[in-house]
């Protein structure tokens, strides 16, 4: 592949001609067609509006482990968000004290947490995103902020001491 516009036109023309595998591939990993549709679009949105991919060699192979990472990645956040709202939607419903009582100390720990999140800087939030959250190595969250791994690991623990003071709520 020569040129980045190259490169994309590519990718656009392999992507429409392997969509329907590329479906196949999400609704595997997320079990779900609707959600793997969501996910084949973002891919397609990715490498139309998202910075054009260098060093590629197999561009279909390239096309499929993104709609795997993607599809992983949406996985992960819906499991998360799962876990971390179920305590709310369980205390909704609550008569005893203790379940209210859980479902408050759940919601006081998201708004601390929340808050935590807010008050970082932009750049050190996406890397304790994409390092705790999504999984990503500190190596790929540097290459992906165009960073050290070194300012990485920094991002992360200040991070990590920001959330510390909701993180008695959170832990069972």
């Amino acid at each position: 592949m020569s040129s980045p516009p190259a490169i994309r036109d590519e990718l656009a023309a392999l992507y429409l001609a392997h969509r329907r595998k590329l479906l196949h591939t999400a609704t595997r990993i997320l079990g779900c067609r609707d959600l793997a549709d969501d996910v084949v679009q973002d891919t397609y949105l990715k490498l139309l509006e998202g910075p054009p991919p260098r060093d590629v060699r197999e561009p279909v192979a390239y096309l499929f482990q993104t709609v795997r990472h993607l599809s992983i990645d949406y996985h992960r956040r819906r499991v998360l968000e799962s876990r971390l709202f179920a305590g709310q939607e369980d205390g909704q419903h609550a008569v005893s004290a203790s379940l209210a009582e859980e479902a408050a100390v759940s919601h006081q720990a998201m708004a601390l947490a929340a808050d935590a999140l807010q008050n970082m800087s932009a750049r050190t939030r996406r890397a304790f995103e994409l390092h705790r959250l999504e999984g990503c190595t500190q190596r790929d969250v540097a290459r992906e902020l165009g960073v050290s791994a070194t300012l990485v690991n920094f991002m992360i623990r200040d991070a990590d001491v920001a959330l510390s003071s909701c993180r008695e709520y959170l832990l069972p």
